[in-house]
């Protein structure tokens, strides 16, 4: 008796990933979301040899010996180290399926919606040496309207805002489609960036990544809170070149912060502008859902509803937005062949 030619997909756990600049998320087909670990890996600057990767590798970025570097493979929503991403990747993949090599899963990528046809390949490739049977790939604002349970599929516009660490992809979308498109690299991390330039230009005191996250997430806002917040931020003294202590307040972090918050509402209203009058209207009656870990910055739902005049619908953990739609299309093989990317090495089984 023949089996069915998909029977090794039964065996396989097949997997869905958000593969993102600051972390990445994995969701095995009837299990959930089993990984969520920052973009990150550990190696050894003269062997590259491969120490850790995830949370254990974040905890080393700026604090490695000089023969340990920690290195971030995603730049800006797409690969900039090849050989980092794949390893990282390997190991994810290992991880979630609990260190069983022989398994060869089908996965489904999340990528961000303006990504060129070099982009898309560098991601499948590094899939497919990681181990992946087959690759498809997904426009990220798609998988994230599929995960807050919007109703693509419908002859309904409904507009995504995903602010992910290195992109805020929008998008208008209907009928599974992507009907407008901007992908604009401000996102996270650029907000880290202008808050480290901030407190080294404005207050002489020079800071490291954690910090300013940590910064941003404490008292950094889009819009201006009912009370002054303040924080302690350590770094070192940019004249005395020894570490000190000083107090910064949420109005500073968010002068320092204009620059990136502008850029995002300014490509919100661009993509306004430029969405057919029809779905226009129904993005007036609907609203724009804001997704991604970068809507956690507060006040910036109440910034674009100011900006825009459209009511502004946030999720519950936009953090798992992208990773849980990727996971309902891992689940619907109809709704992949309608929402996937096609190129020419993407054929269906």
């Amino acid at each position: 008796m023949g089996f069915p030619s998909d029977i090794f997909g039964w065996f396989s756990s097949d997997l869905a990933i958000d593969l993102g600049t600051a972390s990445t998320l994995v969701y095995v087909k009837g299990k959930g979301i089993v990984l969520k670990e920052p973009s990150v890996v550990a190696v050894e600057r003269n062997t590259q040899e491969v120490l850790a990767v995830g949370t254990e590798a974040k905890r080393m970025l700026g604090r490695t010996p000089g023969n340990i570097i920690a290195v971030r493979p995603m730049k800006e929503g797409v690969i900039a180290d090849f050989d980092m991403a794949e390893q990282m990747l390997k190991r994810f993949i290992l991880k979630a399926h609990n260190r069983s090599m022989f398994v060869r899963p089908r996965i489904i990528i999340g990528v961000p919606s303006r990504i060129t046809q070099v982009e898309q390949r560098a991601v499948r490739d590094s899939a497919e040496l990681a181990g992946a049977r087959e690759v498809y790939l997904i426009e990220e604002p798609v998988a994230a309207a599929i995960g807050v349970g919007l109703p693509i599929t419908e002859p309904c516009g409904n507009m995504v805002v995903d602010i992910g660490g290195g992109t805020t992809d929008i998008a208008v979308i209907s009928l599974g489609g992507i009907v407008y498109s901007e992908s604009v690299k401000v996102a996270g991390d650029r907000m880290d960036d202008a808050i480290m330039n901030y407190v080294k230009k404005k207050r002489n005191l020079l800071i490291g990544e954690h910090m300013a996250e940590r910064i941003k997430f404490e008292i950094g806002s889009a819009y201006p809170f009912e009370e002054r917040k303040t924080m302690i931020i350590k770094g070192r003294d940019l004249i005395s070149g020894i570490p000190r202590t000083l107090v910064v307040d949420d109005a500073e972090i968010r002068e320092a912060l204009q620059e990136p918050i502008g850029a995002i509402v300014n490509a919100v209203k661009a993509a306004l502008e430029t969405t057919p009058p029809e779905l226009a209207g129904d993005i007036i009656d609907q609203g724009i859902v804001l997704t991604g870990g970068g809507s956690l910055l507060k006040g910036i739902d109440i910034r674009l509803r100011e900006e825009t005049n459209l009511p502004i619908i946030t999720v519950e953990d936009p953090l798992i937005s992208v990773v849980l739609g990727v996971g309902k299309i891992l689940d619907d093989l109809n709704l992949l062949a309608k929402v996937s990317i096609m190129s020419q090495s993407n054929t269906y089984r």
